[in-house]
């Protein structure tokens, strides 16, 4: 194999929900019945949406949610793009019991999901099953249809935990492994086994499943990949990570992970350089139909990150983060504006200090690491 001169890049998303209110403005949308506490139908969404920031096309071109991010990826073509597809695809009207809140997209939409041609989509999350074991079937079927990899849910354990694999010319295969902990919101009974469909789903605090984690990629990963690690895990709100959490992390890059993609909150968290391998706590939200809901303001959930990784070919070292701020109006992803990338830059760099790193904002709005020192790790 000849081994490529420059880095392996990849793009990793957020929180992606094209359900619900999204899933309503595409050309092909499902039922919009919901059984939610103040809201039944998925269409007040868009509502609160277009109240806050004005008309919305409906129906809007299936690139619509994406917007401006399509164009930088575009221009910064990554090898290989990871996101969080934190939705249902289905027709499924099983709704499942004991849920405040269900995502489910039209499978007639999926050009949507596509347009932003995710090489793989990580499923193991509290929002792929909230419509039954059917629903996830046929999200896994539809997936499958639209030639897009998944991993971390599947018929049964061994579907639900095998890789996704996407090679690489010159430098070898990129290995994503999802799993989410019960932190996130995932139900007890949502986990795989031998004769259950469902998503892996490990502890945390533990350090026996993180060493099994590692036993999994000891035995896939060959000379020349890198491995991901998409966990989703964490609460919705606040910039703190829990010590287990960074326990963890760094436990899963001891062992061969090269990239820990963490996800659950819907604003970013810490970023973390261990061992020159990369640790994202929380990549929040990336597309969903959050607009005009109020009470977490101070979070600015309407500001989103586009996280571009840069990595060793053969070693899986990183090489460099850059972060594109975006900002979420009319169900849409906009460059956000200086103002913004300026507030971004800020809260990072102040959340992200206790983890030996430092955020930088470059002329262009682009947020990108400083150079500093390996941390000391905190076993």
């Amino acid at each position: 194999m000849t081994v490529r001169p420059g880095p392996v890049t990849v793009f990793l998303g957020g929180d992606v929900m094209l359900g619900r209110g999204v899933d309503q403005i595409l050309p092909h949308p499902g039922d919009p019945a919901l059984r939610e506490r103040y809201v039944g139908d998925a269409r007040a969404y868009v509502e609160l949406a277009e109240a806050a920031n004005g008309p919305i096309p409906r129906p809007a071109g299936f690139s619509w949610p994406w917007g401006d991010a399509l164009r930088v990826l575009d221009e910064t073509a990554p090898d290989v793009r990871v996101i969080n597809l934190e939705t249902s695809v289905t027709r499924s009207d099983e709704f499942a019991p004991g849920k405040a809140v269900h995502y489910r997209m039209s499978p007639a939409n999926v050009p949507g999901l596509a347009a932003v041609r995710p090489d793989v989509c990580v499923l193991a999350n509290n929002h792929v099953l909230d419509f039954g074991v059917a629903g996830l079937e046929e999200t896994l079927d539809t997936l499958a249809a639209a030639g897009l990899r998944s991993a971390g849910a599947g018929r049964d354990m061994a579907e639900a935990r095998r890789p996704a694999a996407v090679a690489v010319r010159g430098a070898g295969r990129v290995l994503v492994l999802s799993f989410g902990t019960a932190s996130s919101g995932i139900p007890p009974g949502w986990a795989a086994t031998r004769d259950r469909a469902g998503v892996d789903v490990v502890s945390e605090s533990s350090d026996t499943q993180a060493d099994e984690v590692i036993d999994r990629v000891r035995r896939v990963k060959e000379a020349g990949d890198i491995v991901i690690a998409s966990v989703h895990w964490g609460s919705n709100w606040g910039y703190g990570v829990s010590r287990d959490q960074v326990r963890f992390a760094h436990r899963l890059v001891n062992g061969g992970v090269d990239v820990v993609h963490g996800h659950s909150s819907h604003h970013p968290r810490p970023v973390e350089v261990y061992r020159d391998r990369l640790v994202l706590y929380g990549c929040g939200d990336c597309v969903d139909d959050y607009e005009g809901i109020s009470g977490y303001e101070q979070y600015r959930d309407d500001l989103r990150m586009l996280y571009l990784v840069a990595l060793e070919a053969g070693s899986g070292r990183l090489a460099g983060l850059r972060m594109v701020p975006m900002r979420a109006r009319r169900m849409r992803l906009w460059r956000a504006p200086a103002e913004d990338c300026r507030w971004l830059r800020e809260v990072l760099d102040r959340i992200s200090r206790g983890h030996g790193t430092r955020v930088d904002l470059e002329p262009d709005g682009v947020l990108t690491l400083r150079s500093a020192p390996a941390p000391v790790a905190r076993e």
